[in-house]
């Protein structure tokens, strides 16, 4: 079978899920638009501003419309803010203090904010006298209430936060849907807790209908850099959640004495707001995107997450291979089917925030932009490449194309 045949026939096969898929961007999309409109963004709204930024519209509406796309009471949306573990930061910050203590209930959370929380001699949170701790998910992936409840009584006052990673990192385990989200915020709260419940919302924006501060999340966090950024943002970082607690943050993401009332951008906030705009569809665009190459791959008979009878959690695919050499094979073919830098021949290398070498394909017009077609992978065992984005459906089917060409 060709390349093309397969494709063809796993489009068929995938009807149903292209479907539902649509169906959520129609809605998404909808509630996008709406937001617009109740904040009456204009055009005055895209204008740069400098210095201090004082009485800058486009900032503070551009934080409005994020928080009613979010189901949010506040929001702050900064070009500051570099990734989506710099927002994360600047959040937990924002929030904790000397002697506070954070249980992960969605268990060891992403490489990169590892150093942020564990970190010796760094300004880590285990510097600043803030513990993290962390109850491991069961074996199946999910959360586990029983030890949650344990070691929220174990914590006692010290615990101030829960902390929730929504999508999988470079772990094996779906990643969790808004649903599970509202049921484990439930729960916490049924056990006495009253604190502040923490969302790590990076890669799963407008993937499903609601969002986690739908469901009793209080913050939710992610980066411009993907989904929410539809692909134009070039930067920045978004907080959204109760409004005590996003003023808490924008007085650590300025100053105690300053908060959210300073901030300029000289670039102007067009294409933030036009991201966001376009997010719900791009979105879509990556979703099909991973569907069709899970499915392809599948067929292959290469074992690969999430399972394709539902719509995914956020927008990456994991894929198993047997070597490293199939694996970097893999994510080589992303970057020579990608816009840009498409004749660079990548290799492992020890990546800032990782704990082993990592291979990365981002042939992107934003540098590192995830919702951009891109995989990424830590070189060691069990070999798994994470692909996700893809601006359109047709780049994705593209590449998909020369992966197999390779395979076959």
């Amino acid at each position: 079978m060709t390349a093309e045949e397969l494709i063809k026939d796993s489009e068929k096969e995938l009807k149903e899920q292209f479907e539902r898929a649509d169906e959520v961007s129609e809605y998404n999309q909808e509630k996008v638009l709406k937001a617009f409109q109740k904040n009456r963004v204009a055009l005055r709204h895209f204008n740069p501003s400098t210095g201090y930024g004082y009485g800058d519209e486009g900032r503070f509406v551009l934080g409005d419309v994020f928080a009613d796309c979010f189901g949010a009471e506040a929001g702050i949306v900064s070009p500051a803010m570099l990734s989506g573990t710099h927002a994360l930061t600047v959040a937990l910050f924002g929030v904790l203090r000397p002697g506070d203590s954070v249980l992960a209930v969605s268990g060891m959370p992403y490489d990169t904010i590892r150093g942020v929380i564990f970190g010796e001699g760094n300004g880590s949170l285990k510097d600043f006298g803030i513990s993290f701790e962390k109850t491991d998910l069961t074996e199946t992936g999910k959360f586990d209430k029983q030890k949650i409840a344990e070691d929220i009584k174990r914590l006692g006052g010290s615990l101030k936060m829960i902390y929730i990673q929504r999508s999988r990192g470079y772990e094996l385990r779906d990643a969790f849907t808004v649903e599970e989200i509202g049921e484990i915020c439930s729960y916490v709260r049924s056990l006495g807790f009253a604190g502040c419940i923490f969302v790590d919302n990076c890669y799963g924006e407008f993937v499903e209908k609601k969002e986690p501060c739908e469901v009793g999340a209080d913050i939710a966090v992610g980066s411009l850099i993907k989904n929410p950024g539809g692909g134009l943002a070039p930067t920045g970082g978004y907080i959204v959640g109760k409004r005590e607690y996003i003023e808490m943050i924008g007085r650590r993401l300025t100053a105690p004495s300053i908060g959210n009332e300073v901030g300029s951008y000289a670039y102007g906030y067009r294409l933030f707001y036009q991201g966001l705009f376009m997010a719900p569809h791009t979105v879509n665009q990556a979703i099909k995107g991973g569907f069709l190459i899970g499915k392809c791959m599948e067929r292959l008979g290469y074992e690969n997450f999430p399972k394709l009878d539902k719509i995914p959690s956020d927008i990456t695919r994991a894929i198993r291979f047997d070597t490293a050499k199939q694996l970097c094979d893999f994510i080589q073919s992303v970057q020579e089917a990608s816009p840009v830098d498409n004749f660079v021949t990548l290799e492992p290398w020890d990546m800032p925030g990782y704990d082993s070498k990592v291979i990365m394909a981002a042939g992107c017009f934003v540098e590192g932009a995830s919702i951009e077609l891109s995989a990424d992978a830590p070189v060691k065992e069990p070999y798994t490449a994470y692909f996700q984005g893809g601006l359109t459906y047709e780049h994705c089917k593209y590449a998909l194309k020369k992966m197999l060409e390779k395979l076959l």
